[in-house]
């Protein structure tokens, strides 16, 4: 008769010698006890009757006293520590700056120390009023004909720690906005609010070089953020970044060999690291943002592991979350196609809250976004991560030992 499953697994177990763990040992024949006692009820509907009755079955016991002890992990790597905005005694006119970095630990693993700059975020704010999501609109409409107002509105009313002005209308294909136009708006929006800033193109090649040099110049002194510098535009805009003591995003698309390559030619240029961010792309949850996670979660782990090149704090683009039609598509719309996704109006907010916290945890530290709802959601959470207060905790007994 052929030998059954369940023997052929103990035939297989009994051939290893010993297993050892950080802090106790299982020798190889309790190991096979325990495991065949935690699966043969899984195993006995598929075997037959006379191989379970034959003699020496498990009856030892299945564990040695062990006690189980907090892991100690120390990472030879460090993230750098990268400021945003200058005071006037640094030079600058904000009345607060904004340090990201700074990372000895994977985000938020409070059994192994602590998190010395929390995540923050950064508003958007366009230069020109675009067809956003009803949800986003309903909040900005008012104000979306002057990127200054918009820009006050985020900060004091929703909550942002940033705002990023993004020069759409510069696009040859838009308004064609001349660089030296889309930098008067600048000049607006650091005179309207105090805090750091961040300063997007809009996306073309050719014309972002020219429109970011011009709003470089005028926000000397500021240490802003430039965004971005990618394969192919790096040199002009990590030229400017330099003349003009600012902050240079380091933008790429998913690729770890690419980001790594990107940093090295911004660096090649005698740019420091403790001037650069990095942005590995954003995908949308639903559309590719377990991707997105992996990719950071490998960054950051690869930094603290040693590796130099991708030592700089990480930016999240989370406004992509609005790409995703769940988090956009209309109540009528989805009683139509008999989609019980819920209310748009709280739907949205949570998906962009919800892709924020995902890239959180896989160690973003500046998460631009949209909904002030979203904002208000994930600063809850970071809140609830970094919070150190004692809490009054309900008994949970001598669970951890395992005696």
């Amino acid at each position: 008769m052929a030998e059954a499953p369940f023997q052929r697994l103990l035939a297989l177990l009994s051939e290893v010698e010993e297993i050892e763990l950080e802090n106790f040992k299982l020798e190889a024949e309790e190991l096979t006890l325990s495991l065949a006692r935690a699966m043969m009820p899984a195993i006995m509907p598929f075997m037959p009757a006379p191989e379970l009755a034959k003699p020496g079955l498990p009856t030892l016991p299945l564990f040695r006293e062990v006690e189980f002890k907090s892991p100690v992990i120390e990472y030879p790597g460090e993230i750098v520590e990268v400021q945003l905005g200058a005071t006037k005694s640094e030079g600058g006119t904000r009345e607060y700056v904004v340090k990201l970095g700074g990372q000895k630990i994977m985000p938020f693993y409070r059994f192994l120390g602590s998190t010395p700059n929390p995540p923050v975020v950064s508003l958007d704010v366009f230069d020109m009023p675009l067809k956003l999501a009803k949800a986003v609109r309903t909040n900005i409409e008012d104000v979306m004909e002057d990127p200054a107002e918009w820009a006050k509105r985020c900060i004091n009313k929703f909550g942002a720690d940033m705002v990023t002005i993004h020069l759409i209308s510069t696009d040859p294909y838009i308004k064609d906005t001349p660089a030296k136009e889309a930098a008067k708006v600048v000049e607006d929006v650091l005179q309207a609010v105090k805090c750091p800033i961040v300063i997007g193109g809009s996306g073309n090649k050719d014309k972002d070089p020219v429109v970011l040099t011009k709003a470089a110049e005028v926000a000397e002194g500021e240490q802003v953020l430039i965004n971005s510098a990618d394969l192919h535009t790096y040199k002009p805009v990590v030229e400017a970044a330099k003349k003009y003591g600012h902050v240079v995003l380091s933008w790429t698309q998913l690729d770890i060999n690419n980001q790594k390559k990107l940093n090295t030619l911004i660096m090649d240029e005698g740019f420091p690291r403790e001037k650069m961010i990095i942005d590995p792309t954003t995908a949308s949850l639903g559309y590719g943002l377990e991707y997105t996670y992996s990719i950071m979660e490998r960054i950051r782990l690869a930094a603290l592991k040693g590796d130099e090149i991708l030592q700089m704090p990480m930016s999240s683009g989370t406004t992509n979350a609005w790409g995703a039609r769940e988090a956009f598509l209309s109540n009528k719309k989805c009683n139509e196609l008999g989609l019980p996704w819920g209310d748009v109006a709280l739907r949205g907010p949570l998906w962009e809250t919800l892709s924020a916290m995902s890239v959180m945890l896989a160690g973003a530290d500046l998460l631009m976004m949209m909904h002030p709802g979203a904002v208000a959601g994930f600063k809850a959470l970071v809140k609830a991560f970094t919070d150190e207060t004692p809490r009054d905790l309900p008994p949970i007994g001598n669970w951890v030992t395992m005696k």
